[in-house]
């Protein structure tokens, strides 16, 4: 009686350690992705820390009662939103994700989305102006694109006049008519006919 062939017994058993090693590397690769979710979980967690504080001290804010004491609270509260947005971008940065440099270049469609023109008397045609919307890389990869103004040829728009402060503009309006003075203090001299009029009334 013959056993079977090398290549029959074989078969199997190969095609069931492909599909052994493929299980196991797709375990791997969940386990890895579980363990950066809750790293980057973990990470967030100092952040909702600040955050909560942060309402705290706008709370702080609403309730102060001198202006000495809402100008401290209003500096805090700039102090925890800076500290907040420096953590998030640390915790950005961990991750490989770093915000878009894009003021001054070219416009690329890659990397950005124009929302908007602006005349600009020197800078080339399509040259980024400003970011609306910061645009942030993962490697060098777009996780984000930016949202952009680009320059377009022409003049620089002349800046809006600054509006009148409502006191100055009442106060103005009050003295449209001009004051009038007698005529003793414009110093004019008096007509001779009342000064007749005044000595035939005496005699």
């Amino acid at each position: 009686m013959t056993g079977p062939s090398p290549s029959h017994a074989d078969g199997p058993a190969s095609e069931l350690e492909k599909l052994r090693r493929r299980v196991a590397a797709l375990s791997g690769k969940r386990d890895e992705a579980e363990a950066r979710l809750q790293a980057l979980l973990t990470s967030l967690l100092p952040l909702d820390d600040l955050l909560a504080d942060t309402r705290r001290r706008v709370g702080a804010l609403h309730e102060a009662r001198s202006a000495r004491e809402t100008a401290s609270a209003a500096a805090a509260l700039g102090g925890q939103i800076e500290a907040a947005h420096l953590m998030l971008r640390g915790e950005f940065a961990r991750y490989d994700v770093s915000p878009m440099k894009v003021v001054g270049r070219a416009a690329d469609p890659a990397e950005m989305l124009v929302v908007g023109t602006h005349p600009h008397p020197t800078r080339p045609n399509g040259t980024v102006l400003r970011e609306q919307v910061t645009g942030f890389r993962r490697g060098s990869a777009t996780l984000r694109p930016a949202h952009v103004v680009v320059s377009v040829p022409g003049p620089a728009p002349e800046p809006a006049p600054e509006p009148v402060p409502e006191s100055v503009a009442q106060a103005t309006s009050g003295r449209a008519q001009p004051r009038r003075t007698t005529r003793s203090q414009r110093r004019l001299p008096r007509k001779s006919s009342a000064g007749r009029a005044r000595r035939s009334r005496r005699s």
